[in-house]
């Protein structure tokens, strides 16, 4: 089943791919290198989606989408003494390269290029991969949003987190090669589809939102302004 999905996103995945190898090539392992404009927005993101997670005990983390391992960064900066197994894939041979040269000595972190989770972990996050579709069509673009959250929850056992852009104001602003949208679409299908409660975070002074999604047994929690 996982290898009928990854096949029928072939072309989306080598746009991806193509796009933020450039910008890591071209602007290093930095936000700019991910896509991101600065380190502050990129932190506040991994802000909440850490909130799926729980420091208080020891857990495995998939990061779907990992970069250059800024998430590994953070963790190590702001939850030192927590005791995470890390695992980071990307679709980026480069993104990956420089991980690995970066975090080479981290203890409990591993690598890997690739297109999904190749294990199953506690808990898994995904950073802004859903944002930017290029000129691949809604109906593509969507259908590759659903199997990746397919694959997040079939890979996580305690649940997940990715996030979204909400839409521009005006639709004059809005640049058509970004995916926007609001949270109904993806917080029914994860409830339905995913059997999962959703929280729903996006008071956090961007345009977004951070999904966290939990097995059903969970309480549904939302915080919208």
């Amino acid at each position: 089943m996982r290898n009928h999905r990854a096949q029928s996103h072939q072309s989306i995945y080598k746009t991806i791919d193509n796009y933020y190898t450039e910008k890591v090539l071209r602007h290093g392992a930095s936000p700019l290198g991910v896509d991101w404009t600065c380190v502050a927005t990129q932190e506040l993101r991994f802000v909440h989606l850490l909130k799926i997670c729980r420091f208080r005990a020891p857990f495995s983390l998939n990061d779907l989408g990992c970069g250059y391992g800024a998430l590994l960064a953070y963790l190590s900066k702001r939850h030192p003494s927590a005791e995470i197994d890390y695992f980071g894939i990307d679709l980026s041979t480069a993104m990956i390269s420089r991980a690995r040269r970066l975090y080479s000595r981290q203890p409990k972190s591993s690598f890997l290029v690739g297109r999904s989770c190749p294990r199953i972990a506690d808990f898994s996050v995904a950073s802004g991969i859903f944002n930017v579709k290029l000129h691949k069509g809604i109906d593509a673009w969507e259908a590759f949003i659903t199997d990746t959250l397919i694959d997040l929850k079939e890979n996580s056992t305690r649940g997940f987190a990715v996030n979204f852009m909400r839409p521009e104001e005006s639709a004059r602003s809005s640049n058509k090669m970004l995916y926007r949208i609001t949270p109904d679409r993806w917080v029914k299908f994860c409830e339905k589809n995913l059997d999962c409660s959703v929280e729903i975070i996006s008071s956090y002074g961007l345009r977004e939102f951070t999904l966290l999604d939990r097995p059903r047994n969970a309480k549904l929690c939302v915080r919208i302004n």
